[in-house]
């Protein structure tokens, strides 16, 4: 086992539930590697919603609150505020952060409040057996949609982005140190920050949404990706990668609360 993850690692609770070729590993991996490199470990408290994603900081050995299902930015956000000297993460999938918790994460986002949330995206309900999502592509065959899905699929970034998100960056499981680099980003930003990540599902959306194993997964995004340099941004037929807004003038919320709150004690 590799030292640096065997130092954050909960051995006791090994194994995990993740299926052989799933993606949160990578991602799990990535967030290790970012929060050892800005030695934020003591400072960090982790939430996380309900899905086979939210169990990705369940496993390491740090402060982890594992919340209801949609609800993780809502916790996350008494939680920032109660304690403002936390670095704090969360971890939610698809479906748990843009459907029953898509109330919450169009708030978060406009709020522009200090948290850095990491959105496995696998295009499907991996734990509860294989349901569209919000972000499932049009066409796939899933169990609730047998005939091909009719839905156009949320683009989330675009839709954090007109929330009000001041960091917005999307990466792939293929590209794993250009996510860390994303996260470590992240947590250094002040404000809303949200890396979506692009993750296979070889059990459910191997199926009926990228029809192959995890190694096709990985390799359709390695081939159907592209950065958001300047120089491609008129491509089309592939999916955008990279990072799409790192604003730092707006304040974030916290400072906000507590500016109005010294304004209303010094004019009472």
């Amino acid at each position: 086992m590799n030292k640096l993850y065997e130092s954050y690692i909960r051995k006791e609770m090994l194994p995990t539930l993740f299926c052989p070729g799933c993606g949160n590993g990578i991602i799990q991996g990535a967030a290790i590697r970012a929060i050892e490199k800005l030695n934020v470990r003591e400072r960090l408290a982790c939430v996380s919603g309900i899905g086979c994603s939210a169990y990705i900081p369940c496993y390491m050995d740090i402060d982890v609150i594992h919340f209801l299902h949609g609800r993780a930015l809502s916790a996350a956000t008494g939680l920032k505020l109660a304690a403002p000297e936390k670095k704090v993460l969360v971890f939610s999938g698809d479906g748990d952060m843009l459907a029953i918790g898509g109330n919450h994460f169009l708030h978060a986002c406009m709020r522009n409040i200090d948290l850095t949330v990491i959105m496995i995206n696998n295009a499907i309900y991996g734990m509860t057996g294989g349901q569209k999502s919000p972000t499932t592509p049009k066409g796939a065959h899933t169990k609730t949609s047998p005939a091909g899905s009719w839905d156009t699929p949320i683009d989330c970034c675009a839709l954090a982005e007109a929330a009000g998100a001041t960091y917005i960056a999307r990466w792939t499981t293929a590209h794993p140190f250009d996510l860390e680099k994303a996260i470590c980003e992240g947590l250094l930003h002040t404000g809303f920050s949200f890396i979506e990540v692009l993750s296979q599902c070889p059990v459910q959306a191997g199926k009926g949404v990228f029809g192959g194993d995890h190694i096709s997964i990985l390799r359709y995004y390695r081939e159907n990706t592209i950065r958001n340099t300047s120089d491609n941004l008129g491509e089309t037929g592939k999916i955008q990668i990279g990072t799409f807004r790192n604003q730092k003038d707006i304040p974030d919320y916290e400072t906000c609360v507590r500016d109005c709150i010294i304004r209303e004690a010094n004019e009472s």
